[in-house]
């Protein structure tokens, strides 16, 4: 799998042969701190992902020692000052910017998994929880660190966090920004599995599910997306009309062929 990608100092997006895209911060020196550029870049690489044939799964990780230690401060009145659309602006959908920074990633229609460690911290814990999946290490440091600040966590955090955080729990860490590690994040919810190598792992994770019908993979992915606001009649109609979309299909056959065979599915892209 190769395609052109745009050049940025800030993120690197890499593909292999089974349709996996690693995409990674490149701001190491600042564990990979957001300043403009970076979510710009970010912006940028979701956008040129959404629409790519041959994506199967995105990995999202870190170069150096962090995952994203969040917002660069030394930019924050900068960011203020340049005059910029006000967040209260829905310039991406349902989302401003720094919103979208994160949320883009639950709205890719592939499976996104977010490979943590080092420093995960305000605004990269935001953009963690927009994965599907977190795979993070042991002794990574996570908080929810925005009250420090004396502002509140605003990329989205508080929608991908429900459902996944105990309320009692995100409202303590929340409140007082209180460090936690990787083991810890597992137990709360913020971490969907620890491993002392999370990018290896993801990857790994990531190119077995790219071995899934790809078709399959993105119906399941709407229905996760869409049942936290769905009533139960709504969601059962939903999950019978992804069948029944499904069933016969030329990757629904190829899958059940594979299986019964022995050999490799030949998927083929969704239209």
């Amino acid at each position: 799998m190769s395609h052109e990608f745009p050049a940025s100092d800030r993120i690197r997006v890499d593909f292999d042969d089974a349709g996996v895209a690693i995409v990674t911060l490149t701001r190491g020196g600042k564990l990979n701190a957001l300043d403009p550029a970076m979510f710009a870049a970010m912006i940028e690489a979701g956008q040129a992902l959404f629409d790519m044939p041959g994506l199967r799964c995105v990995v999202l990780t870190g170069e150096g020692r962090a995952f994203c230690a969040g917002l660069d401060l030394s930019t924050f009145q900068a960011m203020l000052d340049s005059g910029a659309e006000p967040i209260t602006q829905r310039t991406y959908g349902n989302a401003n910017l720094f919103q979208q920074a994160a949320l883009q990633w639950r709205k890719l229609p592939v499976p996104v998994i977010a490979a943590v460690h080092g420093a995960c911290m305000g605004g990269g814990l935001q953009i963690a929880a927009g994965a599907d999946i977190r795979v993070a290490a042991p002794d990574a440091r996570l908080a929810v660190l925005e009250m420090k600040w004396g502002i509140v966590p605003d990329m989205g955090g508080f929608a991908l966090w429900r459902g996944l955080v105990r309320e009692d729990v995100l409202r303590e860490l929340t409140y007082t920004n209180r460090e936690f590690c990787g083991t810890e994040a597992l137990a709360m919810g913020f971490a969907t599995l620890v491993d002392a190598d999370p990018l290896a792992r993801a990857i790994a994770l990531a190119r077995e599910i790219a071995t899934r019908s790809p078709t399959a993979i993105r119906a399941a992915k709407t229905l996760f997306n869409n049942a936290a606001d769905l009533s139960l009649d709504d969601i059962l109609i939903e999950e019978s009309y992804a069948q029944h979309r499904l069933l016969g299909s030329r990757n629904q056959l190829e899958a059940m062929s594979s299986q019964l065979g022995g050999q490799p599915a030949l998927f083929v892209d969704p239209t």
